[in-house]
């Protein structure tokens, strides 16, 4: 499994804590540094069964900036939401973790961790 962490979020340090506490077998990945492409963003929506506004952390600057929150929320509006997602990585919600067996979780809490390692 791969786990996307900012290292200075809270969350992601307790997910690789839980992780490691767990034994499992996972690789990290600093999305901020290591930036997901457009492809990758619709594979991860896929896995994980959401939308691009789903994962988008609408309350940071760049998101006020833009005026995510006016954005329709519709099929016709999806590639907008990804490649904004792409361009400022900084607008997807943390941590998320892609199962091996092909799902995802945003793993934001202890539960959503286990979820992931049981899989």
């Amino acid at each position: 499994m791969e786990i996307w962490i900012n290292p200075a979020c809270s969350k992601c340090r307790s997910a690789v804590s839980l992780l490691d506490a767990e034994g499992a077998d996972y690789t990290v990945r600093r999305y901020l540094e290591d930036v997901p492409t457009e492809d990758e963003i619709r594979d991860v929506l896929d896995r994980l069964g959401l939308e691009p506004w789903d994962i988008t952390r609408t309350q940071e600057a760049v998101a006020k900036e833009l005026a995510m929150k006016e954005w329709a929320r519709d099929a016709g509006s999806r590639e907008r939401w990804i490649k904004a997602l792409s361009e400022h990585p900084k607008l997807i919600q943390r941590p998320i973790i892609t199962a091996d067996d092909g799902t995802a979780v945003v793993a934001r809490t202890d539960e959503a961790v286990r979820e992931a390692i049981s899989r």
